[in-house]
Formats: C-alpha cells, structure tokens, sequence
C-alpha cells in the first residue's frame, strides 16, 4: 500500500537518495553531480505551502517525491509552478508517480496555481505518458539545450492550465 504525505526535513536524506539515483543512471534530470543532503536542506526551505514537496511511502520507508517549485523569481510568474515527480528505481512503473502526481496537482489547484510546466527530456515516453494522464498538453520541444552522458538532448515542454 502507497501512502502519500507532506515532505518534512527528514524526510530530506531519502529524497536526495532518491534524486541522486537519478541524477547517475537517468537523464530526467540534467544535474550531472550528485547533490549532498545539505544542498538538498536549502532546496527544501525554499519550498512553502504554494510549493510542496510530498513524499510517497511503502511499508514506512520513502519510495518517491513530488514537488512543485517556483517557476520563475519574477512576480509575473508566481502562479506559474514546475513539477518535478522521481521514484526509485525498483519501484518505476507500479503507478506510484501516478498517485503521486495527482496529490501533487490537487494541492496545485488548493494553493491556486494557474499553471504547472513540466521539462521532460525527449525519448522519456513513460513521464510524457504520465504527464499526458494527468492533463499535460505539448506547449514545444527546446532542441539540444543539454548534455547528459555525452549526448546533446532536447527538452520537451508540457504544460496543464488549471481550469
């Protein structure tokens, strides 16, 4: 059984594990050195009630996170949010990043976001998946704007527009 919750700071050590996962062996995430739970400490209290981190848990221990941050520091933006959803790797594909997204987009829409962006690195077809089920729409495609394993890659841009 999958249980989702407010992401607290201790919760913090086991998020940067999960993100460091991801940072060495995907290319969801164009960070390319692992993040120290410090760097991940100040991560955190840059988020507020408007931009949650949640966590998912299985039999106690934390599997996944979801957070919605700060699209942008000019006010213009402020009800504009960037979601970012990671699960370990030996629990992918279990619907969990589908709870996930869904607790994460409902207190979105409680905190009175407009819009959500999401960054999805091409040839990532399951978080374009996810995204898609969750209300996502293509907004564009930023060509080879990083390199991740020696290869230039292109971003794909979605968005969902809370209406």
């Amino acid at each position: 059984m999958i249980s989702v919750r407010a992401a607290t700071a201790a919760d913090v050590p086991a998020i940067t594990e999960i993100y460091n996962e991801a940072i060495l062996t995907t290319d969801a995430t164009f960070d390319s050195e692992p993040k120290s739970v410090a760097s991940q400490e100040q991560w955190f209290a840059g988020h507020d009630a408007r931009h949650p981190i949640l966590v998912a848990e299985r039999d106690g221990k934390v599997v996944g996170w979801a957070s919605l941050s700060a699209w942008s520091d000019r006010c213009a933006y402020a009800d504009t949010a960037e979601i970012s959803v990671y699960l370990k790797s030996e629990h992918r594909g279990q619907g969990i990043g589908t709870v996930l997204m869904t607790v994460i987009m409902q207190r979105g829409a409680e905190a009175g976001l407009h819009s959500v962006i999401a960054r999805i690195t091409e040839g990532n077809e399951a978080s374009v998946r996810l995204h898609c089920r969750a209300g996502f729409e293509d907004i564009g495609v930023m060509r080879e704007v990083g390199v991740k394993f020696g290869r230039l890659l292109d971003v794909r841009m979605m968005q969902r527009i809370y209406r």
